[in-house]
């Protein structure tokens, strides 16, 4: 966008999940970067973000990705957990951008870098894109593992969303240690049988 900065770009995974964290991921390529797959990672198959994510890491010039998990989302909410969590991601990067390009249309300030937040960013921009990319895999990735202690809400499938599978299971079984209570967990519109 600024051609002259070193520009980041980031993206969260798992903001509108009832279970396990919000993931953020910060990327920073180099100038001349295009590919011609990568895009938003809701548009692409799980089979070729994996590849993407090996092809992100060893082209990026600089990449990060972290988590905060359900009970921090519970205590400060979700909102400020995506952004805290784009803000860890930022901190962990090996050299500091000079501007950073965010997914979405919010946004704290972070350090005194200038931003901007574009809406659908994830589909225009590679650095965002790739952001998504690694975001959405390392997040599906610990949705897989957790789903070996919770094999019944089916995580290894809806990685944590709302599906009609997940709500029975809740309704069936309770929450687990990785629940958003903050969150509905279950649907209260009780449905009339005629």
């Amino acid at each position: 966008m600024y051609h002259n900065l070193t520009e980041a770009g980031c993206d969260e995974a798992g903001r509108g999940c009832l279970a396990g964290p919000v993931v953020a991921a910060a990327v920073i390529l180099p100038k001349n970067f295009r590919h011609l797959v990568l895009n938003d990672s809701k548009q692409l198959s799980a089979k070729t973000r994996e590849s993407l994510r090996e092809e992100i890491i060893t082209s990026s010039i600089s990449w990060n990705v972290a988590f905060v998990d359900n009970n921090e989302i519970d205590e400060i909410n979700i909102l400020r957990a995506s952004i805290k969590a784009m803000h860890l991601a930022l901190d962990g990067l090996k050299k500091p951008p000079q501007f950073i390009i965010v997914d979405g249309n919010s946004f704290y300030p972070y350090k005194n870098i200038d931003h901007k937040t574009i809406i659908k960013g994830d589909s225009t921009y590679f650095s965002i894109a790739a952001a998504s990319v690694l975001a959405k895999t390392f997040r599906d990735e610990y949705m897989d593992k957790i789903h070996t202690e919770f094999p019944q809400y089916g995580w290894d499938r809806n990685k944590g969303y709302a599906t009609a599978l997940h709500r029975d299971a809740i309704r069936k079984f309770g929450i687990t240690p990785y629940h958003r209570r903050s969150f509905t967990l279950i649907d209260t519109q009780m449905s009339l049988e005629f």
